[in-house]
């Protein structure tokens, strides 16, 4: 059974604020060329939330979805919201060495599942095509694991490492790692830094034969934590070349609140909020030096969606 049986993609509010702010961010590009001339690779699922999003706000037309349940082809071909959509059915590991990267992508590979081996694989496959001005962006289920029965509790740090080898390989193992590093977020942490390492390594592999001048780097960009449920982690960023520095420079990255270029992440929090308290506190956004504040409300709930208010999500029962 696909995830998409199991939960219902466009009613994860963390999930749709994190969606807006890339939005937000690739918007940014413009610099290394119209964003609405990127192609986008993604997994659409059924409910295609992500490409409705992306081709309304960023008028992004070249797009690509691959999707690995095969055995349920007619149904997303029936969901596919626009034509421009390109559907590949296939695993990701055997469809994204398909693809030809000539073009800039923004390439979003969004598992409902932990690291491993095979992700690791998609990021390499990215990482060593993508021209420079492309966007690559990773997220993965980092929930700490539940220790089994069978292992004692003064043995569950060395279960968790051992687990973690077993997904990702011994050799992307950080050295030195301790099974309590991988604990509550910090397991996000560490999945983060496996994903750049495999980017870093897969970039110097791409730079061995370029002169100085030219060659590729990477600007983390995003680091989202997040939970709908499961502990979830966003990873990404840009693919540039040495000599596009001032494009990257005239992006305005860091401008945004949002984005991450180092260890600490950016925690999305969704506050349980009645519409009423939602329009009342949006009558007082943007709040500038003034203090926003609602009664009987948590002042940390408010400042949780005075911080999030410009992608809290909508939601609202319709008679069809």
């Amino acid at each position: 059974m696909g995830s998409y049986e199991k939960i219902n993609y466009r009613l994860r509010p963390a999930k749709c604020i994190e969606r807006k702010m890339l939005a937000e961010t690739f918007l940014r590009l413009s610099p290394f060329g119209k964003v609405s001339h990127y192609r986008y690779v993604g997994f659409g699922s059924t409910y295609f939330s992500d490409f409705v999003l992306f081709h309304r706000t960023l008028g992004m037309c070249n797009m690509v979805s691959i999707e690995r349940d095969v055995e349920n082809e007619k149904r997303f071909c029936f969901n596919r919201p626009f034509r421009c959509i390109d559907m590949k059915f296939e695993t990701s590991n055997v469809a994204l060495p398909r693809l030809t990267w000539e073009a800039r992508t923004i390439t979003w590979l969004d598992y409902d599942g932990k690291l491993d081996i095979n992700v690791l694989e998609d990021v390499r496959t990215v990482a060593g095509s993508a021209s420079a001005g492309s966007l690559l962006v990773i997220s993965v289920n980092a929930h700490p694991l539940t220790r089994p029965d069978d292992v004692r509790p003064a043995d569950r740090d060395s279960w968790m490492k051992k687990q973690l080898i077993k997904q990702v390989g011994d050799k992307n193992v950080p050295l030195g790692l301790a099974g309590s590093e991988l604990k509550q977020w910090g397991k996000a942490q560490v999945y983060r830094k496996i994903v750049n390492d495999v980017v870093a390594s897969t970039l110097a592999d791409r730079n061995a034969g370029r002169p100085p001048g030219t060659k590729l780097r990477y600007r983390q960009l995003f680091n989202f934590h997040y939970s709908d449920g499961a502990k979830m982690l966003t990873v990404g960023g840009l693919l540039y070349d040495e000599g596009q520095m001032s494009m990257l420079a005239a992006c305005g990255f860091d401008d945004l609140p949002f984005v991450r270029s180092d260890v600490k992440p950016y925690l999305i929090t969704v506050p349980n909020l009645t519409l009423r308290e939602i329009r009342q506190l949006d009558s007082q956004l943007p709040a500038g030096d003034e203090e926003v504040s609602l009664p009987a409300v948590p002042p940390a709930d408010v400042d949780a969606y005075a911080e999030v208010y410009r992608y809290f999500p909508a939601f609202a029962e319709v008679d069809m």
